[in-house]
């Protein structure tokens, strides 16, 4: 009986993990369209900077993004002036049902308060399963064609208070100097996506 419970258990497990999608570091992430707040659609191709991009799973109650959001937008505002634009992205499914409450939902007021680049709504966590994100927050660096180069942590500490490792800006300057990014990938830690039931 042990034997088949653990049998069912191993082939559940590996049925999730075949379904399971994600993006491999050096593939390329096909163009994508989302909302913004006021219902306009905006691609990755539109938004990108020319040298590339940075997607950050983004969640307006999240304390770890809370932590995190003067960090992102100072890194925002730096390398916008060197090419690589943010785009945040919301998948969690109470907020988009928030933001798109009449009137106006709080989630958009504070989104509209609280970052310095745009923010996508995904609903239906679509794209999220899509690039298997998980976390806020979670970064996806691409380059300008769209080349994943780095994904997870922004550094790591989300106090801010002792960053020993800046993974983002590590991979960015990596990049812009033409040099190999060493580090492509560090666990992303904060809240999950809340999905869909």
């Amino acid at each position: 009986m042990k034997r088949a419970i653990l049998l069912l258990t191993a082939m559940m497990v590996f049925a999730v993990a075949a379904s399971a999608q994600s993006i491999a570091i050096g593939a390329t992430m096909e163009n994508f369209s989302l909302s913004d707040g006021n219902g306009n659609m905006k691609s990755l191709n539109d938004l990108k900077g020319k040298n590339g991009a940075v997607i950050m799973f983004v969640s307006s109650q999240c304390p770890v993004v809370k932590a995190y959001n003067d960090r992102m937008n100072e890194i925002a505002s730096e390398y916008a002036a060197k090419g690589i634009t943010f785009i945040g992205i919301n998948s969690n499914v109470g907020e988009i049902e928030k933001a798109e409450a009449k009137p106006v939902g709080w989630v958009k007021d504070h989104i509209a308060a609280t970052y310095k680049f745009p923010v996508l709504f995904d609903k239906g966590n679509v794209f999220a399963d899509k690039l298997g994100a998980t976390t806020t927050p979670e970064a996806y660096f691409v380059d300008a064609k769209n080349v994943l180069l780095y994904h997870g942590a922004i550094d790591n500490d989300k106090s801010g208070a002792n960053i020993t490792a800046t993974y983002l800006r590590t991979a960015f300057d990596s990049a812009l100097a033409g040099k190999k990014i060493e580090r492509t990938s560090a666990n992303a830690f904060g809240c999950t996506i809340k999905r869909v039931e």
